[in-house]
């Protein structure tokens, strides 16, 4: 049996689709009632349907390094406030600012930095999909954020693993505490179709799960223990 694929299956059978990645102009609501409160779209893959949603996608994975996604929510919001979730507009503003907008998602002043040298590579790009290596070379964006990005903005099948993944892979044998990012990306990919739309659920589904049944130790995963 593929414990991937299972996991998967049971993962979205249990949960149902998650409609990441939120977006604040949307008024769907969040199919789990935890995180955010409204901006999904479960089932609806259509998103992101303009260049404008893909830039605020793209500075959400930034802003949610070493955060929850509530306090990324209120810096968007913020953002949005100073009408800055545009890229130009974004580098227009002041940097006292743009600081002050950020600061519930933490570390303000290398995320500031960071939101600039992303969207001053955004706008090279013209409106074309970067390749991973690319996002690599910009300041402040490791593999999480750069397949993150890739994923939920471009639509690129790349798994993204976090914390969350290791957690619950670590727990289920599928990988061990000292396997590398990249190693547990692979044990996905390797075992289940480059598809972005499962790429996308599965990632989503394994933060829901790990909410539910990781948050403390020992941790009790029934569900995985079900026929």
């Amino acid at each position: 049996m593929n414990k991937i694929r299972d996991l998967y299956q049971k993962l979205l059978r249990a949960y149902g689709p998650q409609g990441w990645w939120p977006l604040l102009n949307h008024k769907g609501s969040n199919p789990t009632k935890t995180g955010s409160v409204t901006g999904y779209h479960s089932g609806d893959y259509s998103f992101p349907k303009s260049q404008t949603q893909q830039f605020e996608i793209c500075i959400g994975a930034i802003l949610t390094q070493n955060t929850a996604w509530t306090n990324v929510e209120k810096a968007l919001l913020n953002l949005q406030k100073a009408n800055a979730l545009d890229p130009k507009k974004l580098l227009g503003i002041n940097e006292d600012e743009l600081k002050e907008a950020i600061k519930p998602s933490g570390y303000f002043n290398q995320k500031a930095r960071k939101l600039r040298e992303f969207t001053e590579f955004f706008l090279s790009l013209q409106g074309k999909t970067p390749t991973r290596n690319q996002l690599l070379e910009v300041w402040g964006v490791g593999p999480e954020t750069a397949d993150s990005i890739l994923l939920y903005a471009y639509k690129v099948p790349t798994f993204v693993v976090d914390a969350y993944t290791k957690r619950i892979f670590t727990h289920l044998k599928l990988c061990t505490e000292k396997s590398a990012y990249e190693e547990m990306k692979q044990v996905v990919e390797k075992n289940i179709k480059k598809d972005w739309k499962i790429y996308q659920e599965f990632h989503a589904l394994l933060v829901e799960h790990a909410k539910r049944c990781y948050s403390k130790k020992p941790y009790e995963d029934t569900l995985m223990h079900q026929a």
